[in-house]
């Protein structure tokens, strides 16, 4: 890919400020492209969606009420959702210590925008919260949340990670 498509000619950041990634970021220091944005979104999407399905599966099987298994399934969302960046950032060789305030640092915000749009979607679908895991309205009503969980991210982490936030601080670790 040529990625001098993304200088707009400004020389107040030459692709040697930006952490000596080469640089595809051109003078965004952040990387705060589109295409950063939505691979941070869907890194947190993925996590966030292992982990409240499997929430959801659990609550059902031990036939839990609407209210405990969505607590179940959310809490898992951020426990998946933070592993795929600690784990990342661990295996750069950073402490556990550090890479838990990395993880914490770069997803926080990222998850709980996802899980709160997600979730919403859900209770405003007539129908989902009683829908079981074999009923088609339970699986749409879920990946219509997780697409406009998607949507609605994308701009947030973008916004984040121009300003150096969110998954900005998991960039120094590639």
């Amino acid at each position: 890919m040529d990625h001098s498509t993304h200088h707009t000619g400004t020389a107040h950041a030459p692709a040697s400020s930006a952490g000596g990634h080469g640089d595809h970021h051109g003078d965004q220091a952040h990387g705060t492209t589109w295409a950063t944005a939505m691979k941070a979104t869907l890194h947190c999407l993925t996590g966030c969606a292992i982990g409240e399905i499997l929430g959801m599966v659990i609550g059902t099987a031990l036939m839990w009420g609407n209210a405990p298994t969505m607590i179940l399934a959310i809490t898992l969302a951020f426990v998946f959702g933070y592993s795929f960046t600690l784990f990342a950032v661990v295996r750069a060789g950073v402490s556990l210590k550090a890479a838990i305030k990395v993880a914490l640092a770069a997803d926080t915000v990222s998850i709980a925008v996802m899980e709160l749009v997600d979730n919403g979607i859900i209770a405003l679908t007539p129908g989902a919260m009683d829908a079981h895991l074999s009923d088609g309205l339970f699986w749409y009503a879920l990946l219509g949340g997780f697409a406009v969980a998607f949507v609605i991210t994308t701009p947030v982490n973008k916004w984040m990670i121009g300003r150096g936030k969110g998954h900005a601080v998991v960039h120094a670790y590639h």
